[in-house]
């Protein structure tokens, strides 16, 4: 991984202008922010650069606004989030380049927040056109990324920045680098990597790159059916890509070629609805009903996968074992789940996930907190599993 410098690498910063690039793409409703989640994460760059005296700006996107101004993409209502969740004062003005940005800049003094209006306002940012970069770098002497969940963007903000100003990483960007360092980067063996989800086809580029790098590998979720489906296995009504038997087939080969375990279910929980409450059984996998699906793993396959974490030392977690979103077919995952959290806290692993729908399983099995690192990138998160270099990462190097 690149070597980069951090926060602590910056000395006297009192009276400098800083551009921070944050994720503020946070869920609304009504207006209102319904997960604060993402700025809390950014909470420690900004106060800490505060508290030093320096004029932070921050530099943030809000949903797709196809480089024009929008009513309904504006930061403004975010701000207030900021503003009740940092416990401090943030200014906030309209435009994030021109004079708009410019005089609300010149009005600060040190330790003051300056939030700027949406970047992906304006075409230059999803463009990384230097231009817009260049404007960018006119209101500020040092720019810090903290957002790694758009570093996987080669934007303006979050790229072409770096290469006009000192760049640094941020708390929460170096907190995320350190953690995935220790997932793949350089990690302590045995490794096992879980990777779930409804399909095969959004994960082969993330499934041929960790069949090298993991020692297990547990295959769930839906995807799991297309595995079971390439072995001959009859997966009844489930959820299943049986066009990708063959690249299914060449994974397993290689997985087999890199001495990885494949992990797949070796019984399931199937049901003729996905609905709560359905009526449910656990059967062999080789013996699911024609009429039924498999909506979760079974007792045996959770007893296989709990094994593994204990025999493991490293744990990466990119999607769910069943269809957690519904009870009773969230229980593999949850009981997983649990048991890596168990062995975090006594010390014995490093646990790191991702992904939307993986915290989201993990704070419904109430151990999101005793994970070792839970990003909440979700595309960058998994090209990073994937092995690709992300930009916003790449232009942070020394």
């Amino acid at each position: 991984m690149a070597d980069f410098r951090t926060l602590d690498d910056l000395k006297d910063i009192a009276g400098k202008r800083v551009l921070v690039r944050v994720d503020l793409n946070v869920p609304m409703k009504e207006g209102a922010v319904t997960d604060a989640t993402r700025i809390e994460r950014i909470a420690p760059t900004i106060i800490g650069l505060s508290d030093r005296g320096a004029k932070v700006i921050l530099l943030a996107h809000f949903g797709r606004p196809k480089g024009k101004p929008a009513a309904e993409f504006s930061l403004k209502p975010v701000a207030n989030a900021v503003e009740a969740t940092l416990d401090r004062r943030i200014y906030f003005t309209a435009d994030c380049v021109g004079e708009a940005a410019k005089e609300a800049v010149d009005e600060m003094s040190d330790g003051d927040i300056l939030l700027l209006e949406n970047t992906r306002f304006h075409p230059g940012e999803e463009k990384n056109d230097t231009d817009f970069a260049k404007a960018l770098a006119e209101n500020g002497d040092i720019y810090v990324n903290d957002a790694f969940s758009a570093a996987h963007r080669a934007h303006a903000s979050t790229e072409g920045l770096a290469h006009l100003l000192p760049a640094y990483a941020g708390r929460t960007m170096q907190a995320e680098l350190e953690a995935l360092e220790k997932g793949l980067g350089q990690p302590k063996r045995p490794v096992l990597a879980i990777v779930g989800g409804a399909k095969v086809s959004t994960k082969i580029d993330l499934l041929l790159n960790l069949v090298k790098k993991v020692d297990g590998l547990v295959i769930g979720g839906g995807m799991a059916n297309t595995f079971l489906a390439a072995r001959g296995t009859k997966v009844g009504k489930s959820l299943c890509e049986h066009d990708l038997a063959e690249t299914a087939k060449q994974i397993m080969i290689d997985a087999a070629t890199a001495g990885c375990a494949l992990i797949l279910p070796v019984d399931a929980v199937v049901a003729k609805k996905f609905e709560a409450g359905a009526e449910s059984e656990v059967v062999d996998v080789s013996a699911v009903p024609e009429d039924a699906m498999i909506l979760d793993v079974g007792p045996k396959s959770i007893e296989a996968v709990n094994e593994w974490l204990d025999r493991a030392d490293t744990v990466v977690w990119n999607g769910p074992l069943g269809a957690f979103e519904i009870k009773p077919f969230d229980k593999a995952t949850v009981a997983a789940a649990r048991h890596a959290a168990e062995r975090t806290r006594e010390g014995l692993l490093v646990s790191v996930a991702g992904g939307g729908d993986t915290v989201a399983a993990l704070n419904q099995a109430g151990v999101a907190d005793d994970f070792t690192y839970v990003s909440t990138a979700g595309g960058a998160f998994l090209e990073w599993m994937e092995g690709k270099m992300l930009p916003g990462v790449a232009a942070l190097s020394k």
